[in-house]
This record gives C-alpha cells, structure tokens and sequence, in this order.
C-alpha cells in the first residue's frame, strides 16, 4: 500500500519536477513525460524509465527505472564521476539497468559539473535529486524512506558528503562509493610534487572544484566543507567503500572515513582490492558488484 510523501525540511521543499521537453515555467506537479520501455519493445514486463528535470539547469536532470506493478520498491541512486568536471549519467545506463532489474527503483544522476558551479553545488544538486524523488515517491513505486546512494570516484565524494551532510538524512540508510575521494585536502597534498599524471590531475580537479582557490585563506573554509570526514554525526549513513590497492585515490582515505565516523558509532566498511584500477573499472572487477548488491540488500533489502 503506498503512502503519502512530504518532503524533509532538508530535502530543499521547494524543488519542481518538469518533464525534459517541458518549457521552464511548467507548474505541474506530477507530470507525464514521455516514458519508454528501455528492456524490450513490447511493452511487457521489467523497468520503465524515464528522464525528469530536478533544476532548471540543463544538468539538472535524472533517468528513473522502476517496475510499474504497483508495488513500493527501496531506492538507488547513482552518482557519475568524472573529476567533478567532466562525466554523464549516459555512461551509467548498464549499471542503472542492472540494479533496475534487481528490483530496486533507481535514479541516475547529472548534477552541475565544476566549470558550471564550485562547491557546495554538486552535493547541493544531489540533494535536490533526492528531494524530488521522495516527494514523487508514488510516480516511482518508491518507499522515499528506504533507499542508498551510490557514488564512483568524484561521484563517490559527492554520494559520501550526501552522507554526512547534517545530522543524517531522512530514509537514507547506506552509502556505497568506488574509489571514492573522500578527502580533496588529502588529493591537493598527494598531487604536489608528483610525478603521477592522475594525482596531479586530481588536485587540479579539487582546486577548481573549490571554485579555483586553494586551501588557504578566505578559500579554507569551502575546502573545509568539501572534507567528508570532518562532518561526521551520529546519525549519519553506514558506508561501503572500495578502493584498489595501488589507486591514485588511496584506500587510506577512507581509513580517515572509518576512523572518524567509527568514533560517533557509524560503521564504515572498507574493502581493498588487489591492483590499480579505478572507479567504474574496479566495479567491473570479479565478485566488486556482487559484493557491493549483497551490502545495498543488507541495508534496503
């Protein structure tokens, strides 16, 4: 039996939904966009989906699959990655539609890249995102009070800082991040006097995520917003990270992660795996998503 949705004061209330092809003044709540059936053109069985706007920026958009019989499903909600710069949820389609074919209800997200606007923006979009989807919940055949946010890379950062954002999310009861950058102080450190391209890449990515500034002065403080560990709460979401052993985003960030959530008693798993991919590659390794499904069942079912 579905029930009715309100979105928490957090969830910034005042989001609209508008179909993609729907002109910047549409007021309808609950639209009817166009929806496709992604798995078959029969029209029978398995996910539908569709893209809805959550901003009025042209980044500002989701493709939701779900499974439309009726029944409320827990939620996934995936986080590109990219530097923060660069990246499309196009790229995530199979594994939307892997988790999607699970049974989950999943949101695929875009959000405003750096070159469109600095930090907080990202989180803030991700934000957004999910407060128009519990506000939308029963479009979705969504229980807006069960569902995890998973992250690669920049994406993994974003998904983590979601996370940590106040003093924990209504319905949010897991984060999961591949290769997360937890720390964008500790990539700046790491990428100076490196000779590895993608560190040195990598702090360039923080430096102008952080609106171009680097952590020092009037700019300390946005970097100090962009710190994961450092808004550790006691309500905050359990978290899954993955890294590789050899990776240019090191495991030891998220040893930072676990330290300091561990100590206002929020579990945080980090698993390490042998060699250097990253990201969507190390995801694709044997048995990375099979372990990361079995944590998203543990927690949503």
């Amino acid at each position: 039996m579905r029930t009715a949705v309100h979105v928490s004061a957090l969830a910034l209330a005042a989001v609209v939904l508008t179909p993609v092809a729907a002109t910047a003044t549409t007021k309808d709540p609950t639209p009817a966009p166009t929806v496709s059936n992604p798995v078959g053109s029969d029209g029978l069985g398995g996910p539908s989906a569709e893209t809805v706007a959550y901003g009025s920026h042209r980044r500002q958009q989701m493709d939701v699959w779900w499974t439309p019989d009726g029944m409320q499903r827990p939620g996934v909600f995936l986080i590109h990655g990219g530097w923060w710069s660069s990246g499309d949820k196009k790229y995530m389609k199979e594994i939307t539609r892997s988790y999607a074919e699970l049974g989950y209800t999943v949101f695929n997200l875009n959000y405003r890249l750096s070159g469109d606007a600095p930090w907080p923006a990202q989180r803030t979009d991700a934000l957004a995102a999910i407060a128009a989807a519990r506000k939308h919940a029963e479009r979705w055949a969504f229980d807006p009070n069960n569902y995890v946010v998973v992250g690669f890379s920049a994406g993994g950062h974003i998904a983590a800082a979601v996370g940590t954002y106040g003093d924990g999310i209504r319905g949010l009861k897991g984060v999961v991040g591949l290769s997360p950058i937890v720390s964008p102080l500790r990539a700046y450190s790491d990428g100076a006097n490196t000779t590895d391209r993608s560190r040195a890449k990598l702090r360039d990515a923080a430096i102008k995520l952080a609106g171009g500034c680097e952590p020092k002065g009037k700019c300390s403080r946005v970097w100090a917003s962009m710190e994961v560990a450092w808004h550790a709460s006691a309500h905050d979401a359990p978290m899954l990270t993955i890294h590789s052993e050899n990776e240019f985003v090191p495991p030891v960030q998220s040893q930072l992660l676990k330290q300091m959530l561990g100590q206002v008693g929020v579990p945080v798993t980090v698993f390490i795996q042998p060699g250097a991919n990253h990201s969507a590659p190390l995801y694709r390794e044997p048995g990375v998503a099979e372990r990361v499904q079995a944590w998203i069942t543990e927690r949503i079912g």
